[in-house]
């Protein structure tokens, strides 16, 4: 990708506009990674991102931060499936599955998009995942929140991540137990800023 976007680096909270895309791997050590558009293991079978890094907003790193300061009291971690995705990206994925049940039309847009969406799941502090019930992207109805015929802790952890990331500012996706948005994110521009792999 070419380089449209400055890596920000560990600056003063004020110094950076809410809306300014950063790299969360400069805010913070304490993320496990799993992009999977950066490889062929995902839905679409085929990497769409050059390299596997998680550009979003200031202000959704601030609350991701939060977040996961919160659950790494409790034991876990926040493990990031997806984040920041240029409108090229959403075009190409459009290309390869032309389905706005499974990839939002470009010419919309998603809250991906507009760098205040995350994909995620809970790992414990060993790395180990925990349940979910279901794999990240599959789209069948067992990945609905509203979803019960589950077992007890699979419907407790989904519970516990989303309770979470709410009390953090962010907004669940019924069909999708591991999609979140930044609800002060909604209204920002659909972008397609790139970043440069390291």
């Amino acid at each position: 990708m070419s380089c449209q976007v400055s890596y920000i680096g560990q600056l003063e909270e004020t110094n950076v506009a809410d809306t300014t895309f950063v790299n969360l791997r400069d805010y913070s050590d304490d993320f496990v990674y799993d992009m999977r558009y950066a490889t062929e293991n995902n839905f679409l079978s085929a990497q769409v991102y050059d390299c596997a890094e998680c550009l979003i907003r200031y202000k959704t790193v601030k609350a991701l931060v939060k977040a996961n300061a919160a659950f790494m009291k409790k034991g876990f971690q926040i493990k990031l499936y997806d984040c920041y995705r240029p409108l090229d990206i959403q075009k190409r994925m459009w290309t390869i599955v032309s389905n706005p049940k499974y990839v939002a039309d470009p010419k919309r847009g998603s809250i991906h998009n507009r760098g205040g969406a995350v994909d995620i799941t809970l790992v414990d502090l060993k790395g180990d995942a925990v349940d979910m019930g279901t794999d990240f992207d599959f789209f069948g109805i067992e990945a609905s929140h509203q979803y019960t015929k589950l077992p007890k802790q699979v419907q407790a952890s989904r519970k516990f991540l989303k309770k979470i990331m709410t009390a953090n500012g962010f907004r669940s996706f019924d069909s999708e137990w591991w999609h979140y948005n930044l609800k002060s994110a909604l209204k920002d521009p659909v972008s397609n800023a790139k970043w440069e792999c390291k």
